[in-house]
């Protein structure tokens, strides 16, 4: 259930929601088969899963611990957007175009659920590698992010890991508040930063707030190339 609301939180948390504020989206073409199977599996799930946890939870207190969110963590290396990052379950991508600031950009996601919570990576490519076209997209994102929960875009620099050695500057932010038309708890995590042609937004995305460790096994794996 959640992953199907969360591909309604995509419009919210990418781009193309948050340029209802600041402009126009254009969707692309590209959109993935792979989205209404996702929709399917979570219908599937949502009537399945109360009878599981009956059988599965509730035998004895031991058994809990089998019913614990399974985190299937495997590294997946994105060499046309250029970043490896570990994520908890089979990533799901979804492309669209973008407009900045009169600007046209290609939009790559890369997102994974687990436990409720999104793990995501979202990849825009700019027409060239401009320092100001960069600031502007960081801004847009940052600011996009924010508003859409209701609050300040507040956050700190951090320092995002090269693969190859050494580190670039970015931003990080830890955003709570409300969201879409039932205004909705959301807590995120996220990362901005900007390297050559390329601005990434990494992200956790939950109805409640992750486990630390969880969230310490994405950031810290997010690498660059």
């Amino acid at each position: 259930m959640f992953r199907t609301a969360f591909l309604l939180a995509f419009r919210l948390f990418s781009s193309r929601f948050i340029l209802s504020q600041t402009g126009s989206a254009r969707t692309g073409a590209k959109r993935r088969p792979l989205l209404t199977v996702w929709r399917f599996r979570s219908l599937a799930r949502s009537s399945l899963k109360p009878l599981l946890r009956l059988a599965g939870c509730g035998l004895a207190a031991g058994a809990l611990l089998a019913c614990t969110p399974t985190y299937d963590w495997r590294t997946v290396m994105n060499n046309d957007s250029g970043y490896t990052v570990d994520l908890p379950a089979r990533p799901g991508t979804d492309d669209r175009r973008v407009d900045i600031d009169g600007t046209s950009m290609q939009m790559h996601m890369q997102t994974a659920e687990a436990d409720q919570t999104v793990f995501a990576v979202g990849t825009l490519t700019l027409p060239a590698s401009d320092p100001q076209l960069q600031q502007k997209a960081l801004d847009f994102l940052r600011n996009g992010m924010a508003h859409n929960v209701g609050v300040a875009p507040n956050g700190r620099v951090v320092q995002i890991p090269l693969a190859a050695g050494g580190a670039v500057p970015g931003f990080e932010m830890t955003l709570s508040g409300k969201a879409g038309p039932k205004q909705e708890p959301r807590t995120i995590h996220v990362r901005l930063v900007a390297r050559g042609t390329h601005v990434y937004q990494a992200a956790v995305i939950a109805s409640r707030e992750p486990a630390p460790e969880q969230i310490d096994q994405f950031f810290g794996s997010f690498k660059l190339y």
